[in-house]
C-alpha cells in the first residue's frame, strides 16, 4: 500500500499541473473588443480564429490567424464572411 502512495502521489501531481498549465495560455490572452479590423490587425496580423482547426473559406490569406475562442467571440462582429475567422488577411 505504501508503494502505491509513493508512486501515485507524484503522478497525480504531475497530471494536475500539466492540465492546469494548459488552460493558462487562453487565460493569459487579454480579451479586447476592437473597434474595427484595422485596429485588430495591428495586434493580430492574420486575424483571430475561433479555434486552431478552422479553415479559411474566403480565399488566400498571407498570415496565419491567432486562435482564441474568447477573443473571437468578443470580435465576432468583424467576421463578415462567417468562416469563424475575424479580420483575416
Amino acid at each position: 500500500m505504501k508503494k502505491f502512495f509513493k508512486a501515485g502521489i507524484p503522478f497525480v501531481l504531475l497530471v494536475g499541473f500539466t492540465f492546469g498549465a494548459a488552460g493558462e495560455s487562453e487565460a493569459a490572452t487579454k480579451i479586447v473588443t476592437f473597434k474595427n479590423c484595422t485596429e485588430l490587425n495591428k495586434v493580430y496580423k492574420g486575424g483571430v480564429a475561433r479555434s486552431a482547426s478552422v479553415k479559411n473559406k474566403g480565399g488566400k490569406t498571407y498570415y496565419k490567424p491567432f486562435a482564441s475562442q474568447a477573443l473571437y467571440d468578443a470580435n465576432r462582429k468583424s467576421d463578415r464572411d462567417r468562416d469563424l475567422i475575424a479580420c483575416e488577411r
